[in-house]
């Protein structure tokens, strides 16, 4: 099938070789991920070209920037489950969950991970703000990702309290926004956090670029943060 070599190809640019069984998870997802978008949101994007650059591909974009090997992860704001069910597939090695505030979106996770028979992955129903504050969370992940859709300061309060100090938190950005990277620098600092590295990758055979930015956990976060659910949307720290 043409578009199964060009995942194929597309993950060799990142130095990744799929296996028979990751080739037949990634396209039983892709079947799955269809299949549900007819009865809830999920994605615009349902071709399956467009899904494998756009979903597969990019989700698996951070391999340039850090080694994830290993690694307990959490995926804030997973939606359809990117970049973690990507990542799950390719390091089956690694612990993650998979956070959503929308139960629908969970029930669709849930299947996809009993359907492919991924191991050491879970999801929870909640938001980031309150699933920070709990102590089986907050400050016990080496890694979080993030592909929401949100401005850097808003992401950087609910993600940065999760990770472990030297931890870091990836977050995938359309292109370099130098501004919102210079406005959200005193928020992370803040949060016990700096920025250690932006970069810019162009997705393999396409002119579509992705900022990879990685912020490292310098500092244990001040216990008064995230604030109460809401908030860091309506006021982002300054």
């Amino acid at each position: 099938m043409m578009e199964e070599e060009k995942l194929k190809n597309e993950l060799e640019e990142y130095g990744i070789t799929l296996t028979a069984k990751q080739l037949s998870q990634f396209m039983k997802y892709y079947s799955l991920l269809v299949e549900w978008n007819k009865k809830i949101n999920l994605t615009s994007i349902t071709e399956l070209s467009e899904v494998v650059n756009k979903h597969f591909v990019d989700s698996l974009s951070l391999v340039n920037v850090i080694d994830i090997t290993n690694q307990r992860i959490i995926d804030v704001g997973t939606g359809a489950g990117f970049p973690g069910i990507p990542i799950k597939i390719i390091f089956p090695d690694t612990n993650i969950i998979l956070l959503d505030s929308l139960n629908k979106r969970i029930d669709f996770l849930d299947c996809v991970i009993e359907e492919l028979g991924l191991l050491n992955i879970s999801t929870i129903h909640g938001r980031a703000e309150d699933v920070a504050r709990d102590i089986m969370y907050r400050e016990t992940f080496d890694i979080c990702v993030s592909r929401a859709v949100a401005d850097l300061s808003i992401l950087s309060e609910y993600c940065i309290p999760f990770l472990k100090k030297e931890g870091f938190f990836i977050s995938y950005k359309s292109t370099l926004i130098s501004e919102e990277i210079e406005n959200a620098k005193r928020t992370i600092d803040i949060l016990g956090g700096v920025i250690e590295k932006e970069t810019e990758i162009e997705l393999p055979f396409t002119k579509y670029k992705r900022c990879i930015l990685l912020i490292r956990k310098k500092e244990i976060t001040n216990v008064k943060y995230p604030r109460k659910a809401g908030i860091p949307l309506k006021r982002p720290l300054k």
